[in-house]
C-alpha cells in the first residue's frame, strides 16, 4: 500500500541521474550504455523503498531510456516516465508537466506537494516555475550554466549532490 507522503518527486534523467558524458549512442543517436552521476542510484533506490512517488520528467528517446534504465537496474524505481518523445514537446513546455501529474492521477491542490528535480535551469527550472511547481537544481555538472539570470531561472533549493535529495525530502515532508 503507498504511504501518502508530502513530496512528490519529479526528476530529469541527463547529468541529475545518469551521466550525459558517458553516454554511448548508436548510429541512430539512441543511447545504448550511460553510467550514472555518483550518488544516483543509492537516492533512487532509497526514495522508492521509502515508497515516493518518482515520475521521470525528461527530454529525450524512450528507447534510450528504456536501454539505461535497464542497463542500471533502476527502471522499477519510478511510478511513471514523462519523455518528450512521446509527449510531442520538450522542458519547459507545461505539458510535459501535466502530463506527469496526469499520469499520477494528481490534481492543482498537490502542485505545492511536486518537486522537479534537475539540472537545467532554462528547461528544468524554468519549466517547474511556471507551471507552479517546487524547483530544485542539481548543480553538480560543469556542462550547463548554473548561475540564474532572473526570476523565472531561479530554483527554489539548490543541491550540490544527489544525495543532497534525501535531506531536502525529508525537510519538506516536515513542513
Amino acid at each position: 500500500m503507498r504511504v501518502n507522503k508530502k513530496t512528490i518527486i519529479f526528476i530529469d534523467s541527463g547529468d541529475t541521474i545518469v551521466d550525459e558524458g558517458t553516454e554511448q549512442r548508436d548510429e541512430k543517436g539512441i543511447v545504448i550504455h550511460a553510467g550514472l552521476v555518483p550518488g544516483a542510484k543509492e537516492i533512487l533506490q532509497t526514495l522508492h523503498e521509502r515508497d515516493y512517488i518518482i515520475a521521470m520528467v525528461a527530454d529525450g528517446e524512450e528507447r534510450s531510456f528504456a536501454n539505461t534504465y535497464e542497463e542500471n537496474g533502476l527502471g522499477h524505481c519510478f511510478t511513471t516516465r514523462t519523455i518528450s518523445e512521446i509527449v510531442g514537446v520538450q522542458k519547459p513546455a507545461r505539458e510535459m508537466f501535466q502530463d506527469a501529474m496526469e499520469k499520477n492521477s494528481l490534481s492543482d491542490e498537490d502542485k505545492e506537494r511536486i518537486i522537479m528535480v534537475g539540472n537545467n535551469l532554462k528547461k528544468d527550472i524554468v519549466g517547474a516555475n511556471r507551471f507552479g511547481i517546487t524547483s530544485v537544481l542539481l548543480d553538480w555538472s560543469p556542462r550547463y550554466n548554473m548561475t540564474p539570470s532572473g526570476k523565472e531561472d531561479q530554483p527554489d533549493y539548490v543541491i550540490h549532490h544527489p544525495l543532497d535529495l534525501l535531506e531536502l525530502v525529508s525537510r519538506l515532508d516536515k513542513e
